[in-house]
Protein backbone atom coordinates (compact mmCIF):
# COMPACT_ATOMS: atom_id res chain seq x y z
CA UNK A 1 0.00 0.00 0.00
CA UNK A 2 1.25 3.46 -0.91
CA UNK A 3 0.20 6.14 1.53
CA UNK A 4 -0.83 8.31 -1.41
CA UNK A 5 -3.50 5.69 -2.14
CA UNK A 6 -4.69 5.57 1.49
CA UNK A 7 -5.99 8.18 3.94
CA UNK A 8 -4.03 9.55 6.87
CA UNK A 9 -5.35 12.15 9.31
CA UNK A 10 -3.36 12.67 12.51
CA UNK A 11 -3.72 15.29 15.24
CA UNK A 12 -1.09 16.92 17.44
CA UNK A 13 -3.46 17.06 20.42
CA UNK A 14 -6.46 14.98 21.44
CA UNK A 15 -9.87 16.67 21.77
CA UNK A 16 -10.52 18.07 25.22
CA UNK A 17 -13.36 15.61 25.92
CA UNK A 18 -11.18 12.52 25.43
CA UNK A 19 -10.95 10.65 28.75
CA UNK A 20 -8.38 7.85 28.59
CA UNK A 21 -5.17 6.98 26.77
CA UNK A 22 -6.69 4.68 24.15
CA UNK A 23 -9.39 7.18 23.23
CA UNK A 24 -6.88 10.03 22.96
CA UNK A 25 -4.45 8.01 20.86
CA UNK A 26 -7.09 6.59 18.52
CA UNK A 27 -8.45 10.09 17.88
CA UNK A 28 -4.97 11.54 17.37
CA UNK A 29 -3.94 8.65 15.10
CA UNK A 30 -7.02 9.17 12.93
CA UNK A 31 -8.44 5.73 13.69
CA UNK A 32 -11.83 6.98 14.89
CA UNK A 33 -13.81 10.20 14.62
CA UNK A 34 -16.58 11.08 17.06
CA UNK A 35 -20.03 11.45 15.49
CA UNK A 36 -22.12 11.68 18.68
CA UNK A 37 -21.78 10.73 22.34
CA UNK A 38 -20.58 7.11 22.38
CA UNK A 39 -20.89 6.80 18.58
CA UNK A 40 -17.82 6.86 16.31
CA UNK A 41 -16.89 6.67 12.66
CA UNK A 42 -14.24 4.02 12.11
CA UNK A 43 -11.72 5.63 9.81
CA UNK A 44 -9.60 3.60 7.34
CA UNK A 45 -6.66 3.23 9.72
CA UNK A 46 -8.87 1.94 12.53
CA UNK A 47 -10.97 -0.26 10.27
CA UNK A 48 -7.87 -2.10 9.04
CA UNK A 49 -7.14 -3.22 12.60
CA UNK A 50 -10.78 -4.16 13.17
CA UNK A 51 -10.79 -6.33 10.05
CA UNK A 52 -7.64 -8.12 11.21
CA UNK A 53 -9.24 -8.84 14.57
CA UNK A 54 -12.34 -10.15 12.84
CA UNK A 55 -10.29 -12.39 10.56
CA UNK A 56 -8.54 -14.07 13.49
CA UNK A 57 -11.84 -14.53 15.29
CA UNK A 58 -13.46 -16.06 12.19
CA UNK A 59 -10.57 -18.47 11.63
CA UNK A 60 -10.68 -19.77 15.19
CA UNK A 61 -14.47 -19.91 15.38
CA UNK A 62 -14.61 -21.87 12.14
CA UNK A 63 -11.83 -24.17 13.34
CA UNK A 64 -13.85 -24.80 16.51
CA UNK A 65 -16.82 -25.90 14.42
CA UNK A 66 -19.00 -22.80 14.72
CA UNK A 67 -21.13 -21.76 11.75
CA UNK A 68 -21.42 -18.11 10.73
CA UNK A 69 -24.73 -16.41 10.02
CA UNK A 70 -25.93 -12.84 10.38
CA UNK A 71 -28.82 -11.60 12.51
CA UNK A 72 -30.40 -8.15 12.15
CA UNK A 73 -29.59 -5.15 14.28
CA UNK A 74 -33.29 -4.35 14.69
CA UNK A 75 -35.39 -7.05 16.35
CA UNK A 76 -39.13 -7.30 17.15
CA UNK A 77 -40.05 -6.57 20.75
CA UNK A 78 -42.22 -9.70 20.90
CA UNK A 79 -39.15 -11.93 21.19
CA UNK A 80 -37.87 -9.92 24.15
CA UNK A 81 -41.29 -10.01 25.77
CA UNK A 82 -41.21 -13.80 25.65
CA UNK A 83 -38.10 -13.90 27.84
CA UNK A 84 -39.15 -10.96 30.02
CA UNK A 85 -36.14 -8.87 29.04
CA UNK A 86 -38.30 -6.22 27.37
CA UNK A 87 -39.13 -5.09 30.91
CA UNK A 88 -36.05 -6.29 32.79
CA UNK A 89 -33.20 -5.07 30.58
CA UNK A 90 -33.59 -1.46 31.66
CA UNK A 91 -32.86 1.89 30.07
CA UNK A 92 -29.83 0.61 28.12
CA UNK A 93 -32.21 -1.22 25.77
CA UNK A 94 -32.99 1.10 22.84
CA UNK A 95 -36.72 0.69 22.22
CA UNK A 96 -38.11 2.05 18.95
CA UNK A 97 -41.38 2.02 16.97
CA UNK A 98 -41.92 1.64 13.25
CA UNK A 99 -44.45 3.60 11.17
CA UNK A 100 -47.18 1.15 12.19
CA UNK A 101 -46.52 1.83 15.88
CA UNK A 102 -45.05 -1.65 16.39
CA UNK A 103 -42.35 -2.06 19.02
CA UNK A 104 -38.79 -3.01 18.09
CA UNK A 105 -35.40 -2.90 19.78
CA UNK A 106 -31.91 -2.06 18.55
CA UNK A 107 -30.10 -5.20 19.66
CA UNK A 108 -27.57 -5.10 22.50
CA UNK A 109 -27.21 -8.90 22.14
CA UNK A 110 -28.99 -11.68 20.24
CA UNK A 111 -30.09 -14.47 22.58
CA UNK A 112 -33.75 -14.07 21.66
CA UNK A 113 -33.14 -13.86 17.91
CA UNK A 114 -30.92 -16.94 17.80
CA UNK A 115 -33.30 -18.93 20.00
CA UNK A 116 -36.09 -18.03 17.58
CA UNK A 117 -33.97 -19.48 14.76
CA UNK A 118 -33.23 -22.61 16.78
CA UNK A 119 -36.85 -23.34 17.66
CA UNK A 120 -37.81 -23.04 13.99
CA UNK A 121 -34.90 -24.98 12.51
CA UNK A 122 -33.77 -27.57 15.07
CA UNK A 123 -36.22 -30.45 15.20
CA UNK A 124 -34.22 -33.53 16.15
CA UNK A 125 -31.36 -34.61 18.38
CA UNK A 126 -29.63 -35.64 15.13
CA UNK A 127 -29.03 -31.94 14.35
CA UNK A 128 -27.15 -31.37 17.60
CA UNK A 129 -24.74 -30.02 18.64
CA UNK A 130 -24.66 -26.82 16.61
CA UNK A 131 -23.01 -23.47 17.26
CA UNK A 132 -24.01 -20.32 15.36
CA UNK A 133 -22.08 -17.05 15.44
CA UNK A 134 -22.11 -13.65 13.84
CA UNK A 135 -20.09 -10.43 13.95
CA UNK A 136 -22.57 -7.59 14.10
CA UNK A 137 -23.25 -4.06 15.30
CA UNK A 138 -24.69 -3.74 18.80
CA UNK A 139 -26.21 -0.77 20.61
CA UNK A 140 -26.55 -0.13 24.33
CA UNK A 141 -27.90 3.24 25.41
CA UNK A 142 -25.30 3.96 28.06
CA UNK A 143 -26.30 6.72 30.46
CA UNK A 144 -22.77 8.13 30.42
CA UNK A 145 -20.91 6.91 27.35
CA UNK A 146 -17.20 7.54 27.90
CA UNK A 147 -13.72 6.19 27.32
CA UNK A 148 -14.10 6.08 23.54
CA UNK A 149 -14.64 2.53 22.28
CA UNK A 150 -14.32 1.13 25.80
CA UNK A 151 -17.80 2.24 26.87
CA UNK A 152 -19.50 3.48 23.76
CA UNK A 153 -23.13 3.08 22.75
CA UNK A 154 -22.61 1.54 19.31
CA UNK A 155 -20.00 -1.19 18.96
CA UNK A 156 -19.17 -4.39 17.13
CA UNK A 157 -19.36 -7.76 18.85
CA UNK A 158 -18.84 -11.35 17.90
CA UNK A 159 -21.49 -13.39 19.65
CA UNK A 160 -21.90 -17.16 19.33
CA UNK A 161 -24.63 -19.46 20.64
CA UNK A 162 -24.33 -23.20 21.09
CA UNK A 163 -27.26 -25.62 21.23
CA UNK A 164 -27.00 -29.07 22.79
CA UNK A 165 -29.21 -31.92 23.95
CA UNK A 166 -28.19 -32.00 27.62
CA UNK A 167 -26.03 -30.28 30.21
CA UNK A 168 -23.05 -32.59 29.75
CA UNK A 169 -22.98 -31.89 26.01
CA UNK A 170 -23.46 -28.16 26.58
CA UNK A 171 -20.48 -28.05 28.91
CA UNK A 172 -18.37 -29.76 26.23
CA UNK A 173 -19.38 -27.00 23.82
CA UNK A 174 -18.50 -24.47 26.51
CA UNK A 175 -15.03 -25.98 26.87
CA UNK A 176 -14.51 -25.91 23.09
CA UNK A 177 -15.33 -22.21 23.02
CA UNK A 178 -13.17 -21.54 26.08
CA UNK A 179 -10.22 -23.12 24.26
CA UNK A 180 -11.01 -21.18 21.07
CA UNK A 181 -10.97 -17.93 23.04
CA UNK A 182 -7.58 -18.81 24.50
CA UNK A 183 -6.26 -19.22 20.97
CA UNK A 184 -7.91 -16.02 19.71
CA UNK A 185 -6.45 -13.75 22.38
CA UNK A 186 -3.05 -15.42 22.12
CA UNK A 187 -3.00 -14.83 18.36
CA UNK A 188 -4.00 -11.20 18.87
CA UNK A 189 -0.73 -10.77 20.78
CA UNK A 190 -2.33 -9.62 24.03
CA UNK A 191 -1.49 -10.41 27.63
CA UNK A 192 -4.74 -11.72 29.07
CA UNK A 193 -6.20 -13.82 31.83
CA UNK A 194 -9.33 -15.97 31.87
CA UNK A 195 -11.20 -15.51 35.14
CA UNK A 196 -14.30 -17.01 36.73
CA UNK A 197 -17.06 -14.41 36.60
CA UNK A 198 -20.60 -13.52 37.57
CA UNK A 199 -23.22 -14.24 34.91
CA UNK A 200 -24.83 -10.81 35.23
CA UNK A 201 -27.85 -9.84 33.10
CA UNK A 202 -27.22 -12.58 30.51
CA UNK A 203 -28.11 -15.31 33.01
CA UNK A 204 -26.82 -18.86 33.23
CA UNK A 205 -24.78 -20.75 35.77
CA UNK A 206 -21.18 -20.97 34.48
CA UNK A 207 -19.17 -18.04 33.27
CA UNK A 208 -15.64 -16.89 32.48
CA UNK A 209 -14.38 -13.47 31.46
CA UNK A 210 -11.33 -12.91 29.31
CA UNK A 211 -9.51 -9.88 30.66
CA UNK A 212 -6.74 -7.96 28.90
CA UNK A 213 -4.30 -6.99 31.63
CA UNK A 214 -3.89 -3.20 31.88
CA UNK A 215 -3.26 -0.85 34.78
CA UNK A 216 -6.11 1.35 33.55
CA UNK A 217 -8.64 -1.51 33.48
CA UNK A 218 -12.05 -1.00 35.08
CA UNK A 219 -12.19 -4.53 36.50
CA UNK A 220 -10.22 -5.92 39.42
CA UNK A 221 -8.99 -9.50 39.03
CA UNK A 222 -8.03 -11.72 41.93
CA UNK A 223 -5.51 -14.44 41.08
CA UNK A 224 -3.08 -16.74 42.79
CA UNK A 225 0.51 -16.53 41.49
CA UNK A 226 1.13 -20.06 42.75
CA UNK A 227 -1.82 -21.74 41.01
CA UNK A 228 -4.30 -21.39 38.15
CA UNK A 229 -6.94 -19.71 40.31
CA UNK A 230 -8.32 -16.47 38.85
CA UNK A 231 -11.67 -14.75 39.29
CA UNK A 232 -13.25 -11.37 38.78
CA UNK A 233 -13.27 -9.67 42.18
CA UNK A 234 -17.09 -9.67 42.04
CA UNK A 235 -17.00 -13.47 42.20
CA UNK A 236 -13.76 -14.25 44.04
CA UNK A 237 -14.51 -16.12 47.26
CA UNK A 238 -13.34 -14.36 50.41
CA UNK A 239 -12.39 -16.97 52.98
CA UNK A 240 -12.68 -16.17 56.71
CA UNK A 241 -9.50 -14.48 57.92
CA UNK A 242 -10.13 -15.71 61.47
CA UNK A 243 -10.35 -19.48 61.78
CA UNK A 244 -12.49 -19.50 64.91
CA UNK A 245 -13.93 -17.01 67.36
CA UNK A 246 -11.78 -16.26 70.40
CA UNK A 247 -13.02 -15.88 73.96
CA UNK A 248 -14.14 -12.46 75.18
CA UNK A 249 -11.40 -10.64 77.10
CA UNK A 250 -12.81 -7.12 77.30
CA UNK A 251 -15.90 -5.51 78.81
CA UNK A 252 -18.36 -3.86 76.48
CA UNK A 253 -17.94 -0.11 76.97
CA UNK A 254 -19.71 2.85 75.43
CA UNK A 255 -16.75 4.98 74.41
CA UNK A 256 -16.77 8.66 73.29
CA UNK A 257 -15.51 9.11 69.72
CA UNK A 258 -16.29 12.79 69.02
CA UNK A 259 -16.35 13.62 65.34
CA UNK A 260 -15.02 10.20 64.35
CA UNK A 261 -17.56 8.69 61.98
CA UNK A 262 -15.16 6.58 59.87
CA UNK A 263 -13.62 3.31 61.01
CA UNK A 264 -10.16 4.61 60.10
CA UNK A 265 -10.60 7.66 62.34
CA UNK A 266 -12.05 5.60 65.21
CA UNK A 267 -9.14 3.15 65.06
CA UNK A 268 -6.63 6.01 65.10
CA UNK A 269 -8.37 7.69 68.05
CA UNK A 270 -8.49 4.46 70.07
CA UNK A 271 -4.98 3.40 69.09
CA UNK A 272 -6.11 0.04 67.71
CA UNK A 273 -5.65 -1.70 64.34
CA UNK A 274 -8.33 -1.00 61.74
CA UNK A 275 -9.10 -4.73 61.58
CA UNK A 276 -10.53 -4.52 65.14
CA UNK A 277 -13.38 -2.30 63.92
CA UNK A 278 -16.65 -3.28 62.23
CA UNK A 279 -18.44 -1.09 59.69
CA UNK A 280 -22.21 -1.02 59.20
CA UNK A 281 -23.94 -0.84 55.82
CA UNK A 282 -27.73 -0.50 55.70
CA UNK A 283 -29.73 -1.86 52.77
CA UNK A 284 -33.40 -2.03 51.89
CA UNK A 285 -35.03 -4.85 49.96
CA UNK A 286 -38.58 -5.59 48.95
CA UNK A 287 -40.28 -8.34 50.96
CA UNK A 288 -42.63 -10.82 49.34
CA UNK A 289 -45.44 -12.70 51.00
CA UNK A 290 -46.24 -16.40 50.82
CA UNK A 291 -47.88 -15.86 47.44
CA UNK A 292 -44.82 -14.08 46.05
CA UNK A 293 -46.50 -10.67 46.14
CA UNK A 294 -44.74 -7.45 47.26
CA UNK A 295 -45.15 -6.84 50.99
CA UNK A 296 -43.22 -3.64 51.68
CA UNK A 297 -39.55 -2.97 52.34
CA UNK A 298 -37.30 -4.77 54.81
CA UNK A 299 -34.19 -3.16 56.31
CA UNK A 300 -30.94 -5.12 56.51
CA UNK A 301 -27.72 -4.38 58.39
CA UNK A 302 -24.57 -5.77 56.80
CA UNK A 303 -21.45 -5.94 58.96
CA UNK A 304 -17.93 -5.89 57.50
CA UNK A 305 -14.51 -5.59 59.04
CA UNK A 306 -13.31 -1.98 58.99
CA UNK A 307 -10.65 -2.61 56.35
CA UNK A 308 -12.98 -4.49 53.99
CA UNK A 309 -15.39 -3.31 51.29
CA UNK A 310 -18.87 -4.53 50.42
CA UNK A 311 -19.19 -6.70 47.32
CA UNK A 312 -22.57 -5.70 45.92
CA UNK A 313 -22.80 -8.70 43.58
CA UNK A 314 -22.30 -11.09 46.50
CA UNK A 315 -24.75 -9.12 48.65
CA UNK A 316 -27.41 -9.40 45.93
CA UNK A 317 -27.16 -13.19 46.18
CA UNK A 318 -27.96 -13.29 49.89
CA UNK A 319 -31.48 -14.75 50.19
CA UNK A 320 -33.87 -11.82 50.46
CA UNK A 321 -31.47 -9.19 49.12
CA UNK A 322 -31.97 -9.60 45.37
CA UNK A 323 -32.63 -6.17 43.88
CA UNK A 324 -31.58 -4.36 47.07
CA UNK A 325 -30.92 -0.64 47.31
CA UNK A 326 -29.05 1.40 49.88
CA UNK A 327 -31.38 2.59 52.61
CA UNK A 328 -32.40 6.24 52.73
CA UNK A 329 -31.35 8.46 55.63
CA UNK A 330 -34.95 8.53 56.79
CA UNK A 331 -35.14 4.73 56.91
CA UNK A 332 -31.83 4.60 58.77
CA UNK A 333 -32.93 7.10 61.42
CA UNK A 334 -36.25 5.28 61.80
CA UNK A 335 -34.56 1.93 62.52
CA UNK A 336 -31.33 3.01 64.24
CA UNK A 337 -32.25 6.35 65.83
CA UNK A 338 -29.07 7.84 64.41
CA UNK A 339 -27.73 9.23 61.17
CA UNK A 340 -25.04 7.25 59.28
CA UNK A 341 -21.53 7.35 60.75
CA UNK A 342 -22.17 5.83 64.18
CA UNK A 343 -24.36 2.85 63.30
CA UNK A 344 -24.09 -0.58 64.86
CA UNK A 345 -26.02 -3.71 65.79
CA UNK A 346 -26.82 -2.69 69.43
CA UNK A 347 -29.62 -0.36 70.58
CA UNK A 348 -31.83 -0.55 67.51
CA UNK A 349 -35.14 1.32 67.41
CA UNK A 350 -36.73 -1.24 65.08
CA UNK A 351 -35.81 -4.79 64.20
CA UNK A 352 -33.56 -5.35 61.21
CA UNK A 353 -32.02 -8.43 59.64
CA UNK A 354 -28.31 -8.68 60.39
CA UNK A 355 -25.82 -10.29 57.98
CA UNK A 356 -22.23 -10.68 59.17
CA UNK A 357 -19.36 -11.37 56.84
CA UNK A 358 -17.55 -14.64 57.61
CA UNK A 359 -14.62 -12.81 59.16
CA UNK A 360 -16.82 -10.53 61.31
CA UNK A 361 -18.75 -13.56 62.60
CA UNK A 362 -15.50 -14.88 64.10
CA UNK A 363 -14.33 -11.60 65.64
CA UNK A 364 -14.13 -11.00 69.39
CA UNK A 365 -13.66 -7.79 71.38
CA UNK A 366 -14.51 -5.66 68.32
CA UNK A 367 -15.57 -2.02 67.95
CA UNK A 368 -18.82 -0.86 66.37
CA UNK A 369 -21.08 2.19 66.32
CA UNK A 370 -23.37 2.80 69.32
CA UNK A 371 -26.25 4.29 67.30
CA UNK A 372 -25.55 7.59 68.98
CA UNK A 373 -23.60 10.46 67.48
CA UNK A 374 -19.99 10.67 68.80
CA UNK A 375 -20.08 7.23 70.47
CA UNK A 376 -18.90 3.69 69.65
CA UNK A 377 -18.97 0.46 71.63
CA UNK A 378 -15.65 -1.22 72.35
CA UNK A 379 -15.16 -4.77 73.58
CA UNK A 380 -18.18 -6.18 71.72
CA UNK A 381 -18.66 -9.94 71.60
CA UNK A 382 -21.22 -12.12 69.88
CA UNK A 383 -23.53 -14.07 72.16
CA UNK A 384 -22.64 -12.08 75.24
CA UNK A 385 -23.42 -8.52 74.12
CA UNK A 386 -25.55 -9.07 71.04
CA UNK A 387 -27.35 -12.01 69.47
CA UNK A 388 -25.72 -14.13 66.80
CA UNK A 389 -26.32 -12.65 63.32
CA UNK A 390 -29.34 -13.76 61.33
CA UNK A 391 -27.07 -14.83 58.52
CA UNK A 392 -23.33 -15.33 57.99
CA UNK A 393 -22.22 -14.94 54.37
CA UNK A 394 -19.35 -13.96 52.10
CA UNK A 395 -20.25 -10.35 51.29
CA UNK A 396 -16.88 -8.64 50.93
CA UNK A 397 -14.28 -8.04 48.24
CA UNK A 398 -11.11 -10.05 48.55
CA UNK A 399 -7.90 -8.10 49.09
CA UNK A 400 -4.29 -8.82 48.22
CA UNK A 401 -2.81 -11.31 50.66
CA UNK A 402 -6.08 -13.16 51.32
CA UNK A 403 -5.76 -16.95 51.16
CA UNK A 404 -6.53 -18.34 47.72
CA UNK A 405 -9.80 -20.32 47.67
CA UNK A 406 -7.97 -23.28 46.12
CA UNK A 407 -5.67 -23.47 49.15
CA UNK A 408 -2.49 -23.05 47.09
CA UNK A 409 -1.19 -19.66 48.14
CA UNK A 410 -2.25 -16.06 48.60
CA UNK A 411 -4.23 -13.82 46.29
CA UNK A 412 -2.85 -10.92 44.29
CA UNK A 413 -4.94 -8.22 42.59
CA UNK A 414 -4.44 -6.76 39.13
CA UNK A 415 -6.53 -4.61 36.80
CA UNK A 416 -8.07 -5.85 33.60
CA UNK A 417 -10.33 -4.89 30.69
CA UNK A 418 -13.06 -7.38 29.83
CA UNK A 419 -12.93 -8.20 26.12
CA UNK A 420 -14.62 -11.61 26.03
CA UNK A 421 -17.17 -13.56 28.05
CA UNK A 422 -18.40 -17.15 27.84
CA UNK A 423 -21.61 -18.33 29.55
CA UNK A 424 -23.34 -21.63 30.05
CA UNK A 425 -26.99 -20.59 29.79
CA UNK A 426 -28.77 -23.91 30.18
CA UNK A 427 -32.45 -23.35 29.40
CA UNK A 428 -32.62 -19.69 30.48
CA UNK A 429 -33.84 -18.68 27.02
CA UNK A 430 -34.98 -21.94 25.45
CA UNK A 431 -37.53 -22.68 28.19
CA UNK A 432 -39.55 -19.43 28.02
CA UNK A 433 -39.31 -19.41 24.22
CA UNK A 434 -40.27 -23.10 23.99
CA UNK A 435 -37.23 -24.02 21.90
CA UNK A 436 -37.24 -27.81 21.98
CA UNK A 437 -36.01 -30.82 20.02
CA UNK A 438 -37.20 -34.40 19.83
CA UNK A 439 -34.97 -36.98 21.54
CA UNK A 440 -34.55 -40.64 20.49
CA UNK A 441 -37.91 -41.53 22.00
CA UNK A 442 -39.71 -38.74 20.16
CA UNK A 443 -40.18 -36.74 23.35
CA UNK A 444 -39.62 -32.95 23.24
CA UNK A 445 -36.72 -31.66 25.35
CA UNK A 446 -35.54 -28.08 25.91
CA UNK A 447 -32.37 -27.06 24.11
CA UNK A 448 -29.35 -26.48 26.32
CA UNK A 449 -27.58 -23.26 25.37
CA UNK A 450 -24.25 -21.52 25.70
CA UNK A 451 -23.41 -17.90 24.83
CA UNK A 452 -19.96 -16.58 23.84
CA UNK A 453 -19.11 -12.92 23.17
CA UNK A 454 -16.06 -10.93 22.12
CA UNK A 455 -16.01 -7.13 21.98
CA UNK A 456 -14.37 -6.60 18.60
CA UNK A 457 -14.13 -2.81 18.63
CA UNK A 458 -13.50 -2.79 22.38
CA UNK A 459 -10.39 -4.85 21.67
CA UNK A 460 -8.86 -1.86 19.87
CA UNK A 461 -9.05 0.21 23.04
CA UNK A 462 -7.91 -2.65 25.27
CA UNK A 463 -4.89 -3.39 23.07
CA UNK A 464 -3.83 0.25 23.20
CA UNK A 465 -4.34 0.55 26.96
CA UNK A 466 -1.94 -2.38 27.30
CA UNK A 467 0.53 -1.28 24.59
CA UNK A 468 1.51 2.38 24.40
CA UNK A 469 4.17 4.87 25.46
CA UNK A 470 4.52 8.64 25.48
CA UNK A 471 4.95 8.66 21.67
CA UNK A 472 1.79 6.75 20.86
CA UNK A 473 0.42 3.27 20.20
CA UNK A 474 2.52 0.08 20.05
CA UNK A 475 0.50 -2.50 18.13
CA UNK A 476 1.05 -6.25 18.32
CA UNK A 477 1.99 -7.47 14.82
CA UNK A 478 -1.26 -9.39 14.31
CA UNK A 479 -3.61 -6.41 14.62
CA UNK A 480 -1.52 -3.42 13.55
CA UNK A 481 -3.17 -1.42 10.75
CA UNK A 482 0.08 -1.94 8.86
CA UNK A 483 2.80 -4.33 9.98
CA UNK A 484 5.73 -2.53 8.30
CA UNK A 485 6.18 1.09 7.31
CA UNK A 486 8.87 2.22 4.88
CA UNK A 487 10.04 5.78 5.55
CA UNK A 488 12.15 7.07 2.62
CA UNK A 489 14.02 10.34 3.25
CA UNK A 490 13.53 12.59 0.23
CA UNK A 491 11.29 10.19 -1.71
CA UNK A 492 10.05 13.03 -3.94
CA UNK A 493 13.49 14.39 -4.80
CA UNK A 494 16.04 11.56 -4.70
CA UNK A 495 15.74 8.92 -7.39
CA UNK A 496 18.08 6.49 -5.61
CA UNK A 497 16.00 6.60 -2.43
CA UNK A 498 12.78 6.35 -4.43
CA UNK A 499 13.98 3.31 -6.34
CA UNK A 500 15.19 1.48 -3.21
CA UNK A 501 11.93 2.21 -1.40
CA UNK A 502 9.80 1.10 -4.36
CA UNK A 503 11.78 -2.12 -4.74
CA UNK A 504 11.52 -3.03 -1.02
CA UNK A 505 7.82 -2.18 -1.04
CA UNK A 506 7.19 -4.42 -4.04
CA UNK A 507 9.18 -7.30 -2.54
CA UNK A 508 7.37 -7.15 0.80
CA UNK A 509 3.98 -6.88 -0.91
CA UNK A 510 4.80 -9.95 -2.99
CA UNK A 511 5.69 -11.80 0.22
CA UNK A 512 2.25 -11.07 1.66
CA UNK A 513 3.47 -8.55 4.24
CA UNK A 514 1.07 -5.73 5.08
CA UNK A 515 3.41 -2.84 4.30
CA UNK A 516 2.82 0.86 3.74
CA UNK A 517 5.20 3.11 1.85
CA UNK A 518 5.13 6.71 3.06
CA UNK A 519 5.53 8.43 -0.32
CA UNK A 520 4.50 11.90 0.89
CA UNK A 521 8.01 13.33 0.74
CA UNK A 522 7.60 14.66 4.30
CA UNK A 523 10.45 15.64 6.61
CA UNK A 524 11.85 12.77 8.72
CA UNK A 525 10.53 14.23 11.99
CA UNK A 526 6.97 14.43 10.65
CA UNK A 527 7.07 10.90 9.22
CA UNK A 528 8.53 9.35 12.36
CA UNK A 529 6.12 11.17 14.66
CA UNK A 530 3.11 10.02 12.62
CA UNK A 531 4.12 6.36 12.51
CA UNK A 532 5.15 6.26 16.15
CA UNK A 533 1.77 7.73 17.04
CA UNK A 534 -0.05 5.21 14.83
CA UNK A 535 2.08 2.43 16.28
CA UNK A 536 3.19 0.42 13.26
CA UNK A 537 5.51 -2.17 14.85
CA UNK A 538 8.30 -2.38 12.21
CA UNK A 539 9.91 0.62 10.49
CA UNK A 540 12.52 0.74 7.74
CA UNK A 541 14.17 4.08 7.06
CA UNK A 542 15.87 4.58 3.70
CA UNK A 543 18.18 7.52 3.14
CA UNK A 544 20.73 8.54 0.54
CA UNK A 545 23.63 8.53 2.99
CA UNK A 546 22.93 4.99 4.13
CA UNK A 547 22.37 3.70 0.61
CA UNK A 548 25.84 4.92 -0.40
CA UNK A 549 27.13 2.43 2.18
CA UNK A 550 24.62 -0.25 1.12
CA UNK A 551 22.61 0.14 4.36
CA UNK A 552 19.13 0.99 5.58
CA UNK A 553 17.86 1.32 9.17
CA UNK A 554 15.45 -1.03 10.92
CA UNK A 555 13.67 -0.12 14.15
CA UNK A 556 10.94 -1.94 16.06
CA UNK A 557 8.43 0.34 17.69
CA UNK A 558 9.70 -0.74 21.13
CA UNK A 559 13.38 -0.23 20.26
CA UNK A 560 15.14 2.84 21.59
CA UNK A 561 17.25 3.30 18.47
CA UNK A 562 17.52 2.05 14.91
CA UNK A 563 19.82 -0.75 13.74
CA UNK A 564 21.77 -0.55 10.44
CA UNK A 565 20.95 -3.43 8.10
CA UNK A 566 22.36 -4.22 4.66
CA UNK A 567 19.96 -3.42 1.85
CA UNK A 568 20.29 -6.99 0.59
CA UNK A 569 19.29 -8.38 3.99
CA UNK A 570 16.42 -6.16 5.13
CA UNK A 571 13.71 -8.16 3.36
CA UNK A 572 14.96 -11.43 4.84
CA UNK A 573 15.18 -9.81 8.29
CA UNK A 574 11.56 -8.64 8.13
CA UNK A 575 10.27 -11.94 6.80
CA UNK A 576 12.03 -13.72 9.65
CA UNK A 577 10.61 -11.39 12.28
CA UNK A 578 7.13 -11.76 10.84
CA UNK A 579 7.52 -15.53 10.29
CA UNK A 580 6.43 -15.08 6.70
CA UNK A 581 7.20 -17.88 4.25
CA UNK A 582 9.68 -16.76 1.64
Amino acid sequence: MRLSNFFLSTLREAPADADIVSQKLMLRAGMIKKLAAGIYNYMPMGLKSIRKIEAIIREEMNTAGAVELLMPVVQPAELWMETGRWQKYGAELMRIKDRHDRDFIVQPTSEEAITDIARAEIKSYKQLPVNFYHIQTKFRDERRPRFGLMRGREFTMKDAYSFDRDEASALKSYDIMYAAYQRIFSRLGLTFRAVAADTGSIGGSRSHEFQVIADTGEDAIAYCPDSDYAANIELAEALPLIASRGAASQTMTKTPTPGKSRCEDVAELLGIPLDRTVKSIVLAAEKVDDRGQPAGNEIWLLLLRGDHDLNEVKASKVPGLKGFRFASEGEIVEHFGCKPGYLGPIGLKKSVKIVADHTVANMADFVSGANEVDFHYTGLNWGRDLPEPNLVADIRNVIAGDPSPDGKGKLAIQRGIEVGHVFYLGTTYSAPMKATFLDETGKPQPLEMGCYGIGVTRLLGAAIEQNHDDKGIIWPDAIAPFTVVICPLGYDRNETVKSAADNLHAELMAAGIDVVLDDRGERPGVMFADWELIGVPHRVTIGDRGLKEGMVEYQHRRDEKATPVAVAEISTLLKGKLKTKQ
